[in-house]
């Protein structure tokens, strides 16, 4: 998916752009369900902006006047079940945002309190997004630069610039403009789906277009559409190569420390924090220091916008007084998810040119429902692909 935001982005016109695209609502509904939440609703009403046909998401939900922690809704989303997929994109998106308003509340992000965010309204928003890309199958995000306001908006602190600071801090790292418009064009929700998702940055890169889908926002502007577009396509096939040097390298960050004092279950947490954080992939090294001291080598891989995010936990977790980094590129192996059954639970399998390998989490907690060992589970979800695996089967994600 390439998310267009020459009109900026807030998630309400992410959530609605995806439901133009196709995005089932019934589905999207039934992930949301999960949430242990109530009394919400979301409709998708059809709108036009500056002659252009949209979908604008409308999220109808109780102002319960609660100011949710982070840790609150963190829990929210883990309690709800969400395939992982699902959970990993909305973990990652509230975890940026707690980063940022930590830093500019100064006190830590497990404490930071959200207030538009953390209204049910924004919950759906979120999480509805994330649903929605898994429903249409979307395996890997893109963004062109995006497009800001400027003046002043109202939040819960008081007059804040436009744009506000914690969208600032969200898109460091992003290509980002502003427009001469009097109005709140890209929102900390928006910024932090972006922050959260977005895998590389730029004009259209080359996919086979399948579908265009446009999310409206709240209100018409002079001679601008108030609308993201989002485009769906499956990837050229020279963007999937797995090949260095070729088109299709995908920039991220690597970020380490070195620590010589931490315990097994410190670095062990380090690493499920970083993961939590947002990073790609996070891993401790055994090293040799100077004077011959041994340590480890906490490492994690990010993108650019969540570098400063999984930076600071890294920081936070191992104690180090600083982090080293360098940029690199990613150049990630084709690869489809397929979904089988084991005794009546669905196990998803991702399949690659030559290998498939079942996914451990949908794999374990098959296990738990049926009462089956693990590696029965995964004998079995393996013997089911291969049953169905066939010349003409060639589903798979879109980019």
């Amino acid at each position: 998916a390439w998310f267009h935001c020459f009109a900026g982005i807030a998630g309400d016109m992410a959530l609605g752009s995806l439901l133009d695209a196709g995005a089932d609502l019934g589905e999207v509904r039934a992930l949301l369900d999960r949430l242990p939440m109530t009394g919400w609703g979301l409709d998708a009403e059809p709108v036009l902006r500056a002659g252009i046909a949209a979908t604008r998401a409308v999220v109808s939900a109780p102002d319960d006047g609660v100011v949710r922690t982070y840790a609150h809704i963190s829990g929210l989303v883990d309690e709800a079940r969400l395939p992982d997929r699902v959970r990993d994109r909305a973990q990652a998106a509230f975890a940026a945002l707690a980063q940022v308003e930590g830093r500019l509340h100064r006190r830590p992000p497990e404490q930071v309190h959200f207030h538009e965010v953390g209204g049910i309204d924004a919950v759906i928003d979120v999480v509805g997004t994330c649903a929605a890309l898994e429903v249409l199958g979307v395996a890997s995000v893109w963004a062109s630069p995006v497009a800001t306001g400027m003046g002043m908006v109202r939040s819960a602190h008081g007059m804040l610039p436009n744009p506000a600071p914690a969208v600032m801090d969200l898109l460091r790292g992003a290509p980002t403009y502003g427009r001469d418009v009097q109005l709140e064009l890209t929102t900390p929700t928006g910024a932090a789906l972006l922050a959260a998702t977005v895998v590389g940055w730029g004009p259209l890169p080359p996919v086979e277009v399948e579908v265009t889908g446009y999310g409206a926002g709240t209100r018409d502007l002079d001679g601008l559409p108030n609308v993201t577009q989002v485009v769906l396509g499956r990837p050229l096939p020279e963007m999937e190569t797995g090949e260095p040097g070729r088109t299709g390298g995908q920039p991220a960050v690597l970020l380490e420390v070195n620590v010589d004092d931490a315990t097994g279950e410190t670095l062990a947490h380090a690493v499920s924090a970083l993961l939590q954080a947002g990073a790609h992939d996070a891993w401790i090294t055994p090293v040799i220091m100077k004077k011959g001291r041994p340590a480890h080598t906490v490492s994690a891989l990010a993108d650019s916008p969540l570098a400063q995010a999984v930076a600071k936990v890294l920081v936070a977790e191992t104690g180090s007084l600083g982090v080293r980094g360098q940029t690199l590129e990613r150049w990630p192996a084709a690869r489809e998810l397929h979904e089988v059954e084991v005794d009546g639970v669905p196990v998803r399998v991702k399949v690659s040119p030559g290998r498939s390998k079942v996914e451990y989490d949908d794999a374990a907690r098959a296990a738990r429902r049926s009462g089956l060992p693990l590696r029965e589970v995964v004998s079995r979800a393996e013997a089911a692909w291969r049953q169905r695996q066939s010349p003409s089967d060639t589903g798979g994600d879109t980019g």
